[in-house]
């Protein structure tokens, strides 16, 4: 027998003792504890509102047997032969072409997934010569390679928008392919950088299996377009690939894509973007403000913080923040210096970590508008990345320019600095001075804002690294809200971050996955 969705409160180590748990389930449903032979936990929050800090559960109980997690599942998931199939070409293998693939297979069509970077685990060689400070491989990198931006930037899987639909289908499916039990059940789920490079290779593996395709350091230069018809995509070694249906999930960091659909007038759309910087605290700290306590409970997970606030018009928030974690290197460009956040599953750190950017629409930088038009956004991130670049000490190698958070906001160039979990290195630099006034000043009013919601964020214990200019695509690739083709051109369905619909790991699996829902719509 199985009692479904018992709903408990309890103590932070109550929630992570099966057999305190099995008592306090046995009390609840009156039956004596050795009746109870399994235990699943459905759903799982933090109350911190509270000094006394309380974990909130929802469980399913096994009387006489045991329980899977897959019978939490709300789909079932059939991936059969494809080989002799229908082909659809999906250009990009991060989560928005990844998921389009496997959800075409579902759906009786074989993707042709072309990567312009190298597969997981030969990327991780490129990745560690970045944070060893060895060179750069602009189409190897944080941003581009197999798993995309997420696989070596945090994994997490929660979204604030709720456009798309439910997620629960996108937990399944990694859940699936090898990720932990958790994130079928926390409220802010997270696999972790140390252990999506697995389940991304498990996605690419059943691909090929079912008959699939996935070709690596395979770069698309050009659309192949016959009278406002996609008839396939041509590669930079020469090589056409034909199909009437094209998946373009390319991600926000490549803008030779941006520049080839200018290039040949296609429409694009300039949109607001956010860009800022990265702040670096002690984890310590962020556990004594959110767990208000002296010491963090060892019982409850590394404390984290979302943040918004207003400052001239414009919003400046937190972004892909990340408890016990490490900053990164994100470039893709020669002479541009981009930092990201990452932490791994068991967010142990000593610090913590989370973009803070500036809301921009295209009237806050009308000399970029004016000048280069649609790709004005595009031009000034760009700006912004080349001035981090000349800022870090000679414009050099992937140093960040950094600067404690007080002396940022007071407007003082930092003595000294403390220890980073950026390993290319920091250099101490006058980033209030250089950082465009649009992002400069609103950030500094963002920083003394959080300080009044969270006593103690504002401290030069806590240091600012510079710059976090992709949180978001500057750019949208305009499509038909009802067939998701691009609006004129047939066959092309852009996708996820890169095309502006997306933002994060699982909207953009979302994203993915409604384009192949599309193409099937259309095609059957």
């Amino acid at each position: 027998m199985i009692y479904d969705l018992l709903n408990i409160t309890v103590s932070p180590e109550d929630a992570v003792n099966k057999e305190n748990l099995r008592l306090i389930a046995a009390r609840k449903l009156r039956i004596s504890p050795i009746k109870i032979s399994d235990i699943l936990i459905v759903k799982k929050s933090i109350d911190a509102r509270q000094r006394e800090i309380k974990v909130i559960l929802s469980l399913k109980i096994g009387v006489g047997e045991s329980i899977s997690p897959k019978s939490i599942y709300k789909y079932s998931y059939q991936y059969g032969d494809v080989s002799s199939a229908p082909s659809v070409i999906v250009v990009g293998a991060g989560p928005a072409g990844l998921f389009a693939a496997l959800r075409l297979i579902e759906l009786g069509f074989r993707p042709i997934v072309i990567e312009r970077g190298k597969s997981v685990s030969e990327r991780k060689k490129d990745i560690a010569l970045m944070n060893r400070n060895q060179g750069l491989n602009t189409e190897s990198n944080y941003s581009f390679g197999e798993g995309g931006a997420g696989t070596f930037s945090d994994g997490k899987l929660y979204t604030r928008s709720k456009k798309k639909g439910s997620i629960r289908r996108i937990l399944e499916i990694f859940h699936l392919f090898g990720a932990q039990d958790e994130i079928l059940y926390e409220a802010h789920p997270h696999i972790g950088t140390d252990r999506l490079p697995i389940i991304i290779k498990n996605m690419r593996e059943k691909i090929i299996a079912c008959g699939g395709e996935v070709r690596f350091e395979t770069k698309m230069v050009e659309l192949l377009i016959q009278d406002n018809f996609v008839r396939g995509i041509l590669l930079e070694n020469g090589e056409k690939i034909l199909s009437s249906s094209v998946i373009l999930a390319t991600g926000h960091s490549a803008r030779d894509v941006y520049q080839m659909l200018y290039t040949k007038n296609i429409a694009l759309e300039a949109k607001g973007f956010a860009m800022g910087v990265r702040v670096e605290h002690p984890q310590v700290l962020i556990d004594l403000i959110q767990y208000h306590s002296k010491q963090r409970n060892k019982y409850l997970p590394a404390a984290s913080y979302s943040l918004v606030a207003q400052s001239d018009g414009r919003g400046v928030y937190s972004f892909c923040m990340c408890p016990g974690g490490h900053i990164v290197p994100a470039s893709t460009e020669e002479g541009g210096i981009v930092v990201n956040g990452m932490s791994a599953s068991h967010r142990g750190g000593k610090l913590a970590n989370s973009g803070i950017v500036v809301e921009i629409q295209p009237e806050d930088i009308p000399d970029y508008t004016e000048k280069y038009g649609v790709m004005g956004g595009l031009k000034f991130q760009q700006y912004v990345e080349n001035l981090a670049f000349l800022n870090n000490g000679g414009g050099k190698d992937l140093k960040a320019p950094a600067q404690r958070l007080k002396d940022f906001v007071e407007g003082r160039l930092s003595d000294s600095l403390p220890e980073t979990t950026y390993l290319p290195g920091i250099i101490s630099s006058p980033m209030h001075f250089w950082l465009p006034e649009q992002i400069s000043s609103r950030l500094r009013d963002g920083f003394r804002q959080f300080n009044r919601k969270m006593r103690g964020f504002l401290t030069n214990e806590a240091i600012v690294v510079g710059v976090e200019s992709r949180s978001s695509s500057p750019l949208r690739i305009p499509r038909n809200r009802e067939t998701f083709q691009h609006i004129s051109l047939d066959g092309l369905y852009p996708c996820g971050e890169g095309a502006g619909y997306a933002g994060g790991i699982t909207s953009s699996a979302m994203d993915g996955e409604a384009c192949a829902e599309a193409i099937a719509k259309k095609m059957l």
